[in-house]
């Protein structure tokens, strides 16, 4: 199978382009059209295998994930999809493969209204780029420059599963086969918050995607934003973010994947005091839960506390490809 071919076969599906799309893929460009008076919201995420993927993975879970880690940051910035394009390299032309990859992509793609209008394949080891486009009104955006002191801090979904389903792959834990399926499932199709994060427009005050682990993505936030926060770690440990299998490990096993495990693609954000009640319905409109977690402070710094107040050493970093 030739590389034009490969396209044609697995990426290029007939039908007319949706509103936003003037020209899909088949072209040297894709030409897209975002609706009067929007901003273009870009992102690029790789995946690479061996890095961020199993070479065994689910090929149709990685074609999920692909467009999923990307869409989390539109999500993040309060847009809305318009398209994506891929980048690929394939050490061969995997039929069986590809067929999977692409029924995981589209199924996603379909779902949240992102086309896919273009890209490129090579040869080469097995390395994944997807670019996403969408749109934001002027000022609606979800910077993560905008968190204030006195604003509370929040997350959607739950922490730190991803992690624990990483660290039994590696062999560093064992776990029970349904819960590593349960937490396999939050490692290889994590969930976009695209609907909580349109619903926030004009209620959060900052937000980013939590993709290397809490500690670190909040602490985006808080240099952007040149102010710091105080969370209280028992109420992380209480709250609806930390699943029933997470709370069997041990206490510090499970902070360490829930504050720097990463992988878990919720969103952390701040509102002001005054807006809980509209975070709350923001929450439910999009069906994602959230928690509280503390509060921006003027103070510089992310500091824990305990359910009485007293400061707590947490030493966790995220994740850097680098370190």
């Amino acid at each position: 199978m030739g590389e034009f071919e490969l396209i044609h076969h697995y990426f290029q599906r007939p039908g007319a382009n949706p509103p936003g799309v003037v020209l899909g893929v088949g072209d040297d460009c894709a030409l897209l059209q975002p609706e009067p008076g929007q901003r273009l919201a870009v992102s690029t995420d790789m995946l690479v295998e061996g890095r961020h993927f199993f070479a065994d993975v689910d090929p149709v879970a990685l074609g999920h994930k692909a467009l999923a880690v990307n869409l989390s940051d539109l999500a993040a910035m309060g847009a809305r999809p318009l398209g994506c394009t891929l980048a690929l390299a394939l050490p061969r032309a995997d039929e069986a493969w590809l067929a999977g990859f692409s029924r995981g992509l589209f199924a996603l793609a379909d779902a949240a209204a992102c086309p896919l209008v273009g890209g490129d394949t090579t040869k080469g080891p097995l390395n994944l780029c997807i670019t996403v486009f969408g749109q934001v009104p002027p000022g609606q955006e979800l910077r993560r420059s905008g968190a204030r002191a006195s604003d509370e801090v929040w997350v959607s979904g739950q922490l730190g599963d991803a992690r624990l389903a990483l660290d039994a792959l590696l062999g560093d834990i064992e776990l029970a086969p349904e819960v590593l399926v349960r937490a396999r499932q939050r490692l290889e199709r994590p969930t976009p918050r695209l609907a909580l994060g349109l619903a926030l427009r004009g209620i959060a005050s900052a937000a980013a995607d939590v993709s290397d682990g809490l500690c670190g993505d909040l602490g985006h936030i808080l240099t952007a934003s040149g102010v710091g926060a105080e969370l209280e770690i028992d109420a992380l440990l209480a709250s609806s973010a930390i699943s029933a299998d997470l709370r069997t490990l041990p206490r510090d096993h499970a902070l360490r994947c829930a504050l720097a495990g990463g992988d878990d693609y919720e969103l952390i954000f701040t509102a002001p005091a005054g807006a809980h009640d509209a975070v709350l319905q923001a929450a439910r409109s999009a069906a994602t839960p959230v928690s509280c977690l503390g509060r921006i402070t003027a103070e510089p710094g992310l500091r824990w506390r305990d359910a009485c107040g007293q400061p707590l050493e947490l030493a966790w970093a995220s994740f850097d490809h680098f370190a």
